[in-house]
């Protein structure tokens, strides 16, 4: 476990934002290679890695994922990165696993690949790796999140985690200034942007399906009290559990949004910020991570499969490369009060936990 703690305490005190992962990126990808993997570091172009490890004998690719990137957050009213979704974590036992296989002779067929992923949070950063040539060879992919306390307790995991699509709309309303006295010589965009907010809250999808879309920002200020705003910008957080129904959502909330502009003669310029795909889980994978499951925490560790209204870029790579087969499972750890809190904490002793779990995982596939 020390050695676990050694990489996450070094890790968590050096948050950095995606595609910003300098310190992080350079740590990982020199303690691989003095392990003894053939590294390759700046995958198009950006701070991810990718690390091998050839067995010398035909067999499957089995490639470990760990995403490396803090979040932003605004604390005392300074603009600072802080890990709080445990990407520190997940980096730590990736990291442990790839060495501890390594020295224990740990695969016996195939080739292992150790993916090191930056900018999770921004939802591109599976992209920018696929589209770099990372998994172009892998057979089967796994990858891993620590998960809430109400959701899943120390001592158990979860083998597959259903996550949802999710996506981010941001409309910029373009309107006419005017005297606050004269408003009828201009053009509220202050008005459009609050239709826009009550015309996307009047949206209504079968009740059968799990969705939502919500405003989560409003900048509008024309400087002044007594003149009429000419711009306004609202930005929508938009859920599905399933990728048709977000389809079916996206483009409903944008016919909100682009009527709501006409009906008070603005106009709009609306950009998705970003996308994530729903879940795509193999079963072949869940039943090696169920099994792995079952012999570190034993039958009572092993949970059902759970949804959860959050999104994850992995599933980028399975919607990029769907002949792989993916699997994505949750880690147990008391973490309080909630995944993005500024005062996120975990039990560190989950770490070990999961270490054990992927060693058990690639033995499996590859041992």
């Amino acid at each position: 476990m020390s050695q676990t703690l050694e990489h996450f305490n070094y890790l968590h005190h050096i948050p950095e934002l995606g595609f910003e992962e300098f310190k992080t990126s350079a740590y990982i990808a020199d303690k691989l290679e003095a392990a003894g993997f053939q590294v390759t570091r700046n995958i198009n172009g950006t701070t991810g890695i990718v690390a091998v490890l050839e067995s010398g004998l035909p067999g499957p690719v089995l490639a470990l994922r760990a995403d490396m990137d803090a979040l932003g957050h605004i604390i005392d009213g300074q603009h600072v990165a802080r890990h709080t979704c445990g990407h520190d974590g997940h980096s730590s036992v990736v990291l442990t696993t790839a060495q501890e296989i390594l020295a224990e002779g740990g695969i016996k067929q195939g080739k292992l690949k150790i993916l090191f992923q930056p900018a999770e949070e921004l939802g591109t950063g599976a992209i920018a790796m696929t589209e770099g040539g990372a998994i172009d060879d892998v057979d089967m992919l796994l990858g891993f999140h620590l998960r809430p306390l109400e959701e899943c307790p120390m001592g158990q995991a979860v083998p597959a985690m259903y996550y949802s699509a999710s996506a981010t709309v941001e409309a910029v309303f373009h309107g006419k200034a005017a005297h606050g006295a004269r408003p009828h010589l201009g053009v509220n965009a202050l008005d459009a942007g609050a239709h826009a907010v009550q015309a996307v809250n009047g949206i209504h999808l079968s009740p059968s399906l799990t969705w939502s879309a919500k405003a989560t920002r409003f900048l509008c200020d024309a400087g002044v009290t007594n003149s009429i705003p000419s711009e306004a910008t609202v930005v929508w957080d938009l859920r599905s559990a399933e990728n048709d129904g977000m389809t079916d959502l996206k483009a409903r909330v944008l016919r909100a949004v682009e009527s709501s502009a006409q009906a008070y003669g603005a106009s709009v310029d609306i950009r998705i910020l970003k996308e994530m795909p729903a879940a795509i889980i193999d079963e072949d994978a869940t039943g090696v991570i169920a099994s792995a499951i079952r012999e570190v925490l034993g039958d009572a560790g092993l949970t059902e499969p759970k949804s959860t209204p959050g999104s994850e870029d992995f599933f980028h790579y399975l919607r990029l490369r769907p002949q792989i087969k993916g699997g994505f499972w949750g880690l147990g750890a008391n973490l309080t009060p909630g995944l993005h809190h500024p005062e996120m904490h975990f039990d560190r002793d989950a770490l070990a936990l999961g270490v054990k779990v992927f060693k058990s995982c690639v033995r499996r596939v590859l041992g």
